[in-house]
């Protein structure tokens, strides 16, 4: 299977799984695989129809949803999150990430579910 094909299978997967699980029109516009320059590496979904609120109610179902997900693709991510909209609760992306060592730093400093306005941590291993 190609990487796109692998790609819209899991986008396809994880949208149903979250609007059967949520009970409402949510929309995974975009799932996009990266690989930054420091050294991180995921995958990013964009997402309508999601807010903070969902998260907070179904948290434990849709951590679930987003380790099957990345692990289809081969992500093993260390840090999964929500970015928020600035000054709303709506979710903008879900997103799975390799931390490299410089960002994990970064993201480690912050305290609680919210290191940052635009931030909702759903996932951060601690470095062994």
């Amino acid at each position: 299977m190609t990487i796109t094909n692998s790609l819209l299978k899991v986008r396809t997967e994880l949208e149903d799984n979250l609007r059967n699980l949520l009970g409402i029109p949510v929309y995974l516009i975009e799932l996009d695989a990266f690989a930054l320059p420091c050294g991180c590496s995921g995958a990013t979904i964009n997402i309508r129809g999601f807010t903070v609120d969902d998260i907070e109610v179904f948290e434990e179902h849709i951590l679930k949803f987003l380790e099957e997900a990345t692990l289809k693709l081969e992500i093993q991510p260390s840090f999964l999150f929500a970015r928020l909209i600035p000054g709303t609760a709506e979710v903008a992306s879900l997103n799975a990430r390799m931390l490299c060592d410089s960002c994990y730093r970064d993201f480690a400093r912050g305290e609680g579910k919210q290191p940052r306005p635009d931030i909702y941590i759903l996932k951060l291993e601690k470095n062994k």
